[in-house]
């Protein structure tokens, strides 16, 4: 299978980094907050995402309250044992002013794909997944790498995932995204976070509609302009009551039996396939760079 963009390439090389990721877990997942701690994790865009479940994963598995913000929004107020950060370039000038503003006798943490730079320079600790980085400005194996080296220090046994992972790429899609002009993705617990991730993905990549809601709430509102041709994707599993209300309104429902970070992994895909037939390069989404960096 010829892979003709560098997004492309860095969404099939996900298998091994996330690999590269586990075997990093150990100490790695430290720099998230070490057990019984007060946590607060940051994040802009896509790390926001991120950032918001992996806290949900870090308190169910029992290590410690943890919250989740956006740096560009966050002021003090809580108190917190930790405050992690999350920047794929390390340059994100929202990020740097939310370290800025942590107060004494926290901790400060950051998870970035660039040693040096600006982010990892000024934390206490710093997680470096420069194995894990990318060329290109749409991020997909960065967050991912990220979230499994997560649920691996918080506890799980990534090996399926990563053969899931395998299979999934090696195998079509079972949609034409082609086929829609609207793209609903839904998750609940921690999957919401990767819904939102996916949505982003087919707007900055493909430049179409998308939307991404908690599941069960999108029969409250957000059902009502759907139609014929959405594609609506369910994270995490499959609800067929939920299925089953979406599908009266004409629009497909799509559920991945997969782990949902495959799932982000086959939305990642969606996204590339819908930019090349709309006639559009992944690798140069428009209005975007790689970090935002104000002057």
């Amino acid at each position: 299978m010829s892979i003709s963009t560098t997004t492309e390439r860095e969404i099939r090389s996900q298998p091994e980094v996330w690999a590269r990721a586990v075997a990093a877990a150990r100490e790695g997942a430290r720099v998230l907050g070490r057990p019984g701690e007060r946590v607060l994790l940051l994040g802009c865009g896509t790390s926001a995402f991120v950032a918001e479940s992996v806290a949900v994963l870090r308190e169910r598995a029992g290590h410690g309250e943890t919250d989740a913000a956006y740096a560009s929004e966050w002021t003090p107020g809580r108190a917190y044992d930790r405050v992690v950060v999350i920047s794929r370039s390390g340059t994100t000038s929202e990020v740097l002013e939310a370290l800025a503003l942590v107060p004494a006798g926290t901790v400060r943490a950051a998870v970035v794909g660039v040693a040096g730079s600006p982010v990892a320079e000024v934390a206490d600790e710093a997680l470096v997944l420069d194995f894990a980085d990318e060329e290109s400005v749409v991020q997909t194996r960065f967050p991912t790498s990220v979230l499994a080296l997560a649920r691996t220090g918080f506890g799980e046994d990534l090996s399926p995932v990563l053969d899931q992972a395998a299979e999934a790429l090696a195998a079509p899609l079972p949609v034409e995204p082609s086929r829609f002009d609207h793209f609903v993705f839904l998750g609940r617990s921690w999957s919401y976070g990767l819904a939102q991730e996916a949505a982003l993905k087919i707007r900055e990549a493909a430049q179409a509609w998308s939307e991404s809601y908690p599941a069960l709430d999108y029969r409250h509102g957000p059902v009502a302009v759907a139609g014929e041709t959405s594609l609506v994707t369910l994270f995490g599993d499959a609800d067929p009551a939920l299925a089953a209300d979406i599908e009266r309104t004409g629009a497909t429902v799509q559920h991945w039996d997969l782990d949902p970070l495959v799932q982000l992994v086959q939305a990642q895909r969606l996204a590339v396939e819908l930019a090349g037939a709309r006639g559009l390069d992944a690798d140069h989404p428009r209005h975007l760079t790689r970090s935002v960096v104000l002057g």
